[in-house]
Formats: C-alpha cells, sequence, structure tokens
C-alpha cells in the first residue's frame, strides 16, 4: 500500500481548495449572468466576463453599477 508524505497530502488538500474555488467563480459568474439578463440594460455576457475575470471588483461593480431593477439588492 502506498504511504502518503505529508507534503503530499498537504497538496492534495490545496488542490482540493483551489477546485472549490473555481467552482465558486464559476457558479458566481452564471448567477451574474442569469440576473443582469433580468436586471441590467447592459450586455450580461459582459458583466459575466467582468465578474470573471476581477470577481471581488467585478461583483461590486454589479451590485452597484449594474443592477437597475433590483434597487441594486
Amino acid at each position: 500500500m502506498l504511504q502518503l508524505v505529508p507534503l503530499q497530502a498537504a497538496g492534495a488538500v490545496v488542490g482540493l481548495f483551489g477546485l472549490l474555488v473555481f467552482a465558486f467563480f464559476i457558479a458566481l459568474t452564471l448567477w451574474v449572468y442569469n440576473d443582469a439578463q433580468r436586471h441590467s440594460e447592459q450586455p450580461a455576457f459582459l458583466w459575466a466576463v467582468v465578474v470573471f475575470l476581477a470577481p471581488v471588483i467585478g461583483i461590486l461593480l454589479y451590485m452597484f453599477i449594474g443592477r437597475e431593477g433590483a434597487n441594486g439588492y
């Protein structure tokens, strides 16, 4: 049976965490795209790209500037 070196186990945990963060960014991008189709006059695809490339700044910009039909919430 294979024994894991502690660094290998730590790498697996870091890799799993990275996958979870990436999945969260994909889910956030899809949510912004769907929400922008309903609540924004700007193209939804543009908002999705902004949020994917710069998640923290992008979601703040979308929430305060992009959502027009939902009073910013």
